[in-house]
Order: C-alpha cells, then sequence, then structure tokens
C-alpha cells in the first residue's frame, strides 16, 4: 500500500469532558502530502540547506504537495522555495505571532495562520499524510517524535522518516535504540521509524511503507 492511501485530514472528537481526543485514522486515496519539519536556520554545513533543496523539489516532480511551517528563513524556505520552483502545491501553517514578525512566505499555494503552536502541529498533522524530519533544532525534534507517539499508540497509520543528512540524527539513532536495550521501546516500534541519508532513498520507503500497528503494552 503506498503513501497515497495514507489519510491526512484526521477528524478529532470530543470527550465528555471536552477534550479534544484523536480517532484512529482511516485511509484515503488521490494525492498524497509530505510534511516536512526542519530548521529555520539554514545550519552549519552547506549540506544540510542542499538536502533542503533536493528534497522540496524531488516532493514536486513525485505530484505530493509539501505542508511545512510557513517561514521563509532557514532550511524551510529552502525546501519551499525549491518545491514552488518545480511547480509543486506548497502549503504553509504558521502562528500569528510569528506571522507579525514577517516571517511568513509571501508566495505559497496556501498560508494558514493559527493561534498557537499546538493548533499549528495539530492542523499539519491533520492534513499530511507522511512526515519528515531534516535537519533543525529542538522545535524540529519535538514535532517530528510527536507524530512517531501517535503512529507508535495506533491513533494514526502515517509513515515517520528522519534524513539523516551527514550523519545528523545518528546519535538521536542511536539514543531510540538504547530504549530497546532499557526495555523502554519496542524493536518494532522503532523499525517504523524509517532512516536513510539520501532523499530518493528516503522518499522511496516513505510512499512503500505498509501501514502496520504493534500494541505498546501487548506482549
Amino acid at each position: 500500500m503506498g503513501l497515497s492511501h495514507y489519510k491526512g485530514g484526521g477528524k478529532r472528537e470530543r470527550s465528555a469532558s471536552g477534550t479534544r481526543v484523536a480517532r484512529t485514522l482511516r485511509y484515503k486515496t488521490g494525492m498524497s502530502t509530505i510534511a516536512v519539519y526542519c530548521g529555520s536556520s539554514s545550519g552549519a554545513r552547506p549540506g544540510y540547506f542542499d538536502a533542503a533543496n533536493l528534497m522540496g523539489r524531488r516532493i514536486a516532480e513525485s505530484g505530493h504537495a509539501l505542508v511545512y511551517g510557513g517561514g521563509d528563513v532557514g532550511l524551510m524556505g529552502a525546501v519551499a522555495n525549491a518545491a514552488l520552483a518545480a511547480g509543486g502545491e506548497v502549503v504553509g501553517v504558521i502562528t500569528q505571532y510569528l506571522a507579525d514578525k514577517e516571517l511568513s512566505h509571501p508566495g505559497l499555494t496556501e498560508l494558514v495562520v493559527v493561534g498557537t503552536m499546538h493548533e499549528r502541529k495539530q492542523e499539519m498533522a491533520e492534513r499530511a499524510d507522511a512526515f519528515i524530519a531534516l535537519p533543525g533544532g529542538v522545535g524540529t525534534l519535538e514535532e517530528i517524535i510527536e507524530v512517531f507517539v501517535w503512529t507508535q499508540l495506533g491513533l494514526q497509520q502515517k509513515p515517520c522518516g528522519f534524513l539523516n543528512v551527514e550523519g545528523f540524527y545518528s546519535k538521536l539513532i542511536e539514543f531510540l535504540e538504547s530504549m530497546i536495550s532499557e526495555s523502554f521501546m519496542k524493536k518494532e516500534h522503532l523499525e517504523a521509524l524509517l532512516v536513510s541519508e539520501d532523499v530518493d532513498d528516503l522518499l522511496k520507503l516513505l510512499t512503500s511503507a505498509e501501514p502496520s500497528y504493534h500494541a505498546k503494552w501487548q506482549d
């Protein structure tokens, strides 16, 4: 089952207490949307910027839409500009606070302005069929880990991946592997996290990923 079968528009329901709770997502067909999380800075190595450019271009050339954080700076701007230049559809999601600082991209297919960071992450997650983390800071890490946890818990069936440019995420992957040996994570869950140093290879892994769920609390 390819990426186009993952549902991007996940629905939310309210519990008796009024809290928004996630529903297990269904599948859809049609053009898929890939969420990319990455730094608002360009990073210390030229390879990071080059990878962001290539990722944006390849997403567009593959017929996928891009949803990202809406910025026009750093790796965020690079991935968006490359996708737009290749004729792709690009949706940015940004908070009003950041938009007021004139950090939003002026030339996107669609710009969604929300009130909070929580709303920003939720909007991106609901629009996306798959998630990719390029190099970035703690915000990037927090975003990709959150959606990976949702997949781990069975709240969604969407593939998540790291583009491990120049080994940027190698130490993180080693740390996650240590969680298995310390009995805090199942091997099956970590195996669902896709990792590659190559843009084309990572996109191929994502588009060929089979939806799977391994119960977290079942032996």
